[in-house]
């Protein structure tokens, strides 16, 4: 049968969810079989993790639990072929205002109170004209949505810790 079940290790107020089959067991021909789901195609696999607070407290607990999942989905190929780079495997947080706030005042950039501005993440070239052509385009689109773009922060990064691949 077809069965939604909570993740035993969800902890003081966050669940996990998942929608699966369970694992290890024989085929059955009328399992949840509808439309286009042909069960002869079951097998145990993984997919992705989700773990939230449901009344958006935020918890370390969310973070050590999400990078749990992370742990766990590496052998479904979020690891390529140097061990070292990944496929781009990571976690979702809410914004880190106390610390955005601290990073872009030293920018002299005041941000607007909380839920009043977006974060968004790019990676860029590295090559200097590539780099500016890249943020003229998103600084257009930016305008061209009646927003306004605050500022730009250059993520500190150490990659003492990647493969030749990842350096590329």
């Amino acid at each position: 049968m077809c069965t939604t079940f909570r993740s035993q290790f969800a902890a003081k107020g966050a669940s996990v969810t998942h929608t699966a089959l369970p694992l290890n067991r024989p085929v059955d021909p009328g399992l949840c079989d509808q439309g286009l789901y042909d069960p002869a195609n079951e097998h145990d696999a993984c997919g992705v993790g989700f773990v939230a607070n449901i009344k958006g407290a935020r918890s370390h607990i969310i973070i050590d639990q999400g990078l749990l999942i992370l742990k766990n989905l590496a052998h479904r190929g979020a690891v390529g072929a140097d061990p070292l780079a990944s496929d781009g495997a990571g976690i979702l947080i809410q914004i880190p205002d106390r610390f955005l706030r601290e990073e872009m005042a030293a920018q002299g950039v005041q941000l607007p109170p909380v839920g009043q501005y977006g974060v968004g993440m790019v990676f860029l070239p590295q090559e200097p004209a590539s780099r500016l052509a890249c943020e003229y385009e998103i600084e257009r689109a930016i305008k061209d949505e009646q927003q306004v773009l605050l500022g730009w922060r250059d993520v500190p990064r150490d990659n003492s810790g990647l493969g030749n691949r990842g350096k590329k």
